[in-house]
């Protein structure tokens, strides 16, 4: 089998391989490039494995005009920036010993070694510059029928770093037949080591859970993490009961994972995650909206109509019926309206909190009546 794609022939993508080949070295593309190639998915990042060392891989791409960059000599990467774009090269490897949260490496000069050691057997293909499949642990069919398999051992691969669990569920999610369910040895190694979660930073996690929301169609993985026990692990009191009506609801709008999160609930996301304040500010906007006796229309006025159509659409979810009707056009008019009363036009008679409770009462009349009465009905 043979890849192709522009992203193989890339002139600066070639240039680090011939640098590399002109070395005396190999140089094989390795994980997602090549997985999402043999999907048909956009490639984004380019990873290259060699057997040459990171000392000598430096020395090459200083001696061929590239630049590199140390962006993880422990273990065993260099960022090679060719035409100004980045490159990661990282020497084959083998791991030496793990506690659960990282591992420390030895390099090699075997493919094979360094396929045993990556997390899935979709994540273990290669391909020459060329495109010709390299295929150390006959991961192919796995991808093709794409299940998700851990290498090996799932238990021994989960135990050399726990963030593997969650990456199993998000892995599923993005890339498995959701007709065929997840891989069951998988899905119980799981389970069994999901202590191991807790010795994670709250960063990778929130990474992890990130990018698993962000999927098309994330309710078939989410409900397997439910019921391994593993959702409470990472969000203590979250119920996934309402995403698959959620995702349906969405129809064409592009995923958002915050507003899954939000339909997801949960004791405390935000202490849970590691969030940055405009995400945690937004959640908690959502989660207040979920509850609130505001209107559509209102929200979008004071918050945005991408909020209101997220409210509207999780009060659905969690509520398992549909939209009200003509929230649509609620939500419109909401973004599109300017209070017409400014507090120059109660004073001087006005003051003080007495100003601003007349502001106030003001507002109140003109969102209940759709945002139709005039500056002149509301000071009548």
């Amino acid at each position: 089998m043979r890849l192709a794609g522009g992203w193989l022939a890339r002139p600066e993508t070639q240039a680090v391989c011939a640098m590399l080949e002109g070395g005396g070295h190999r140089a094989l593309f390795v994980g997602g490039c090549v997985r999402n190639a043999l999907l048909g998915v956009d490639v984004a990042d380019v990873d290259i494995a060699t057997d040459a060392e990171p000392a000598r891989v430096t020395d090459l791409a200083r001696a061929a005009g590239l630049h590199p960059v140390p962006t993880g000599v422990a273990h065993g990467t260099i960022t090679v920036v060719s035409g100004g774009l980045p490159h990661e090269v990282t020497t084959f490897r083998r791991d030496v010993s793990t506690d659960g949260r990282r591992a420390v490496v030895a390099f090699t000069a075997d493919v094979a070694e360094d396929a045993a050691r990556r997390d899935f057997t979709m994540n273990a293909l290669y391909a020459t510059p060329e495109g010709a499949l390299v295929d150390p642990l006959g991961g192919l069919p796995d991808l093709l029928a794409r299940r998700v398999r851990f290498v090996g051992d799932p238990a021994r691969r989960i135990a050399e770093d726990a963030l593997r669990i969650l990456r199993f569920f998000r892995f599923n999610a993005w890339y498995a037949d959701p007709g065929a369910g997840l891989d069951a040895e998988g899905l119980a190694a799981c389970a069994a080591g999901a202590d191991g979660l807790a010795r994670l930073s709250r960063e990778r996690v929130t990474g992890e859970m990130q990018r698993l929301l962000a999927a098309e169609d994330p309710a078939p993985a989410v409900s397997a993490m439910a019921s391994a026990g593993v959702l409470d692990r990472v969000l203590p009191g979250a119920d996934p009961r309402a995403l698959p009506a959620l995702v349906r609801l969405e129809g064409r709008r592009p995923p958002d994972w915050r507003r899954r999160l939000a339909a997801l609930g949960g004791a405390d996301p935000a202490a849970a995650l590691r969030l940055s304040r405009a995400d945690e500010a937004h959640l908690a906007l959502l989660r207040g909206g979920i509850e609130g006796a505001q209107g559509p229309g209102e929200i979008a006025w004071r918050h945005g109509p991408r909020a209101a159509e997220d409210v509207v659409l999780l009060r659905a979810a969690l509520a398992g019926t549909a939209p009200p009707p003509g929230w649509e056009a609620e939500v419109a008019a909401g973004a599109a309206a300017e209070f017409p009363v400014r507090a120059a036009d109660l004073m001087p008679g006005l003051s003080g909190p007495a100003l601003g409770a007349r502001l106030k009462t003001l507002e109140a009349r003109w969102i209940a009546s759709g945002f139709r009465l005039t500056r002149e009905a509301l000071l009548a």
